[in-house]
């Protein structure tokens, strides 16, 4: 008879305390919200240029609505399939992620000589009807590849001389990028840098490498000729410059949006006065149309999702996981505050886009796949809960 209770009694303890797989559906609702707001504030910034090329009033919305739609489709497949896949050996050396840089390089060093041209650079591949940036896949590859490369040699950034033998491999497709699209390559480069400081119990060598680059590109922007030294140009002569009229009128939205906005759909500086207003300019129409509070909102969304990602890589079962999550917590927020410095002309024009909202297919495509990982690692955390009457809730995780 006792022996039956105490069997009892074990079989309701277990019971009360069970392992529960966590499945992050905060950030999931986040990124299907920021996403619709993008295509609402892509219809109305698009208004003018369908209309001036006599083309449907949706026809900016449908062309980011199909990207998106499968950027979902691909994010929800992504969180289904095991994120370790990446550290797979094909060969006795090679893992997926290697693989992965690998064609990185391949398609930044196509683009490059067979790309199609676009303000004096070769960004873009035509792949029959679709038209892909390369740069963005490289962002993730190196997310994949350096994360990969930490989970094997956690301890491996203790010293200088751990950080540039990750160095080495990245550079030079950094360079590669930078050669035509310089903003990339600098959130490329963060994104790197970010990964491996989270993992390094030293800053020194951080601090000094940052300087010494940051040294390095102002000097090249100052002595370099082309359309990035332009742009340092305008940005200290936005009034006088003939081509400082971009960022004037996207001065003028953000100033004559006032608290509440002129309303969705009214804006007047998109008519011509802010060109491809739904690209790398649409937060002046969000600051026009939506005023401060609508853009407030904007930018609290997205510190919640950065929110989101912290607490997946804090919780994350493994080093693998954390990096990669906090590789892509390091893209957003990046692009995120120099979309908006450029825009509020705090720094020279540079080409980044707003996550999730500017008008850009394989932008939000690659971007939404990340997400995918970040939802499998957040699938892949363990917690443990009671679920006694009198301590119900998490006990511990894991």
């Amino acid at each position: 008879m006792d022996y039956t209770r105490e069997r009892t009694a074990e079989k309701r303890q277990g019971m009360d305390k069970r392992s529960v797989s966590y499945f992050d559906y905060s950030l999931l609702f986040l990124i299907v919200f920021i996403c619709v707001v993008g295509l609402i504030m892509i219809y109305s910034a698009s208004a003018y240029y369908v209309q001036s090329r006599h083309l449907p009033a949706d026809f900016m919305l449908m062309k980011q609505l199909k990207a998106v739609l499968l950027g979902l489709v691909v994010m929800l497949c992504t969180s289904l399939f095991d994120y370790h896949i990446v550290k797979k050996r094909v060969l006795k050396t090679v893992t997926v992620s290697t693989l992965v840089l690998m064609l990185a390089y391949l398609l930044q060093i196509v683009a490059t000589f067979f790309g199609q041209s676009q303000n004096g650079s070769s960004r873009w591949l035509n792949l029959g009807p679709l038209s892909f940036q390369p740069s963005e896949f490289s962002k993730l590859a190196i997310i994949v590849y350096i994360s990969t490369r930490i989970s094997y040699r956690p301890m491996g950034l203790r010293k200088f001389k751990g950080f540039m033998i990750e160095a080495l491999p990245i550079a030079p497709l950094l360079l590669i990028i930078a050669k035509e699209n310089l903003s990339t390559a600098v959130i490329a480069a963060l994104i790197f840098v970010t990964i491996c400081f989270v993992n390094s119990p030293r800053y020194f060598y951080f601090i000094a490498s940052g300087v010494v680059v940051a040294g390095a590109l102002v000097i090249y922007l100052a002595s370099g000729g082309g359309y990035r030294s332009e742009r340092v140009d305008i940005w200290l002569n936005v009034e006088t410059h003939p081509k400082g009229q971009q960022i004037l009128q996207g001065l003028y939205a953000i100033t004559s949006g006032g608290l509440f906005g002129t309303g969705l759909g009214q804006s007047a500086q998109k008519y011509a006065r802010v060109p491809e207003a739904y690209n790398d300019m649409i937060f002046t129409i969000i600051c026009e149309e939506l005023g401060l509070v609508g853009a407030i909102a904007i930018i609290l969304v997205y510190m919640l999702i950065i929110l989101r990602l912290v607490t997946i890589a804090a919780n994350a079962a493994d080093v693998l996981g954390s990096m990669i999550t906090i590789g892509v917590m390091a893209q957003i927020a990046f692009q995120v505050v120099l979309n908006i410095l450029v825009v509020t002309n705090t720094i020279p024009s540079t080409g980044v886009a707003l996550p999730f909202v500017s008008y850009g297919g394989s932008s939000v495509l690659i971007l939404l796949f990340e997400i995918g990982l970040v939802l499998n690692v957040s699938k892949q955390i363990k917690y443990r809960v009671n679920s006694g009457k009198q301590n119900d809730g998490i006990d511990q995780t894991t």
